[in-house]
């Protein structure tokens, strides 16, 4: 099979064995579509040190399952399915209470340790956890999402415990920033704002219906706006999309006193928190990878027709035509969101 393989901090299309079933929970999908994540480039220029060389990227896809191992009990040969972005146990410590970036047996495993799905074939382990059955109403278009930026923007709004009436800021109207808007507005919020230096992006977010307000940095005092929209408060959540120390500091900077900020952005580099200058706005910090263990109520909104992430894919490749696919992402000319791959 083809497949896009990462080694050296270079990817190349080369072809590989098709993969086989290893364990009895296994079971192996022929990828339908797949899209490229930000953190595969974070992989590729070495900001992931537990990334294997030599694998196949990709952990972000839809397809049919292929074969699947005699201990797999959900799922039966042809199913269409949406795939977890986390390889999860369902059985540890830490997946019990739903902690399933943190499995003892998983984790971020698919593109990183193991093969992921920028191939024609993948192998998913623990598969009754990791593959959620689509509906005959939603497509593999719809799902595409499911297991990775629409269940971490899911992540980023729940981790603001968000009330009925809430406002929260999102800072980053990237994919996982829209996301994180729709799945915000779905968790109660009434007044949601979109930060960010990219004007098509926000315009994006607008025409959406995603927010009610937004604001780019490089043109108005967003603390200051914030502050007149909420009583001088500040926002009652902020969840920072963006990943960078400037929009790091901004996330604090514009929470109210005793606010939730949701990170859920992956740094190049270390943050630094000014405990001294902070003292007294009792904040809480929340971070991390994603807990993506919501798929299954995901999907069903989208059958719902309650979200819908359709208007994300900006540019559609083949996958003999990954590594373009990979360089206009990285150059994320204006109006690129996500990349879909197809095989």
């Amino acid at each position: 099979m083809k497949a896009l393989i990462y080694k050296n901090n270079q990817i190349s299309l080369e072809e590989r064995k098709n993969p086989e079933i290893l364990d009895p929970k296994d079971a192996i999908v022929k990828v339908t579509l797949s899209s490229i994540c930000t953190s595969d480039l974070h992989i590729i220029r070495g900001f992931v040190p537990r990334a294997n060389e030599g694998i196949v990227l990709g952990h972000e896809f839809v397809g049919e399952v292929f074969a699947i191992g005699e201990d797999v009990k959900t799922l039966k040969v042809g199913d269409r399915v949406s795939a977890n972005c986390e390889t999860f146990c369902g059985e540890c410590y830490f997946c019990k209470r739903g902690y399933v970036n943190n499995c003892e047996k998983g984790g971020w495993e698919l593109g990183s340790r193991i093969d992921g799905c920028q191939a024609e074939f993948v192998r998913v382990p623990y598969a009754d956890n990791g593959l959620v059955k689509l509906p005959d109403g939603v497509s593999y278009k719809n799902a595409l999402f499911v297991g990775d930026i629409l269940a971490s923007g899911y992540f980023g709004a729940e981790m603001c415990e968000i009330k009925s009436g809430d406002t929260v800021a999102v800072i980053g109207t990237g994919p996982v920033g829209l996301c994180a808007m729709m799945c915000a507005k779905i968790l109660g919020a009434k007044k949601i704002l979109a930060i960010d230096i990219d004007e098509t992006r926000l315009e994006i977010a607008k025409k959406e219906g995603l927010v009610d307000y937004v604001f780019n940095p490089r043109k108005i005092d967003v603390e200051k706006e914030v502050k007149a929209l909420t009583q001088n408060r500040g926002s009652d959540g902020v969840i920072e999309c963006a990943g960078t120390s400037e929009t790091f500091e901004l996330a604090w900077k514009i929470a109210r006193a005793n606010a939730i900020v949701g990170v859920v952005a992956m740094y190049e580099e270390n943050q630094i928190l000014p405990l001294p200058t902070m003292y007294g706005k009792n904040l809480t910090f929340k971070t991390g990878g994603v807990d993506a263990n919501k798929c299954g109520e995901l999907v069903k909104l989208i059958e719902e027709n309650k979200i819908s992430t359709d208007f994300l894919i900006t540019h559609i490749f083949k996958l003999d035509e990954i590594l373009d696919a990979y360089k206009l992402f990285e150059n994320k000319p204006q109006g690129c969101l996500k990349i879909a791959i197809t095989n």
